[in-house]
């Protein structure tokens, strides 16, 4: 480990597509008092995995709840 930056794996992150790594950014955004921290994450996610990807993820998220 150099520096202040973690290594890969050593901060334990929910499988991608589960959701926990949604909730967990938008708890964190919360608490910083973003005002609307999901649409906040929402947007994150876009930025970061694409339009398409992200779509996918939640929908794979509204048919694991339904």
């Amino acid at each position: 480990m150099y520096g202040k930056h973690k290594a890969r794996g050593d901060a334990a992150k929910a499988a991608l597509g589960s959701g926990g790594r949604f909730k967990a950014l938008s708890s964190k955004l919360k608490a910083k008092g973003v005002k609307d921290p999901d649409a906040l994450a929402a947007h994150i996610g876009r930025k970061k995995y694409g339009a398409r990807k992200m779509a996918a993820m939640a929908a794979a998220g509204r048919k694991r709840k339904a």
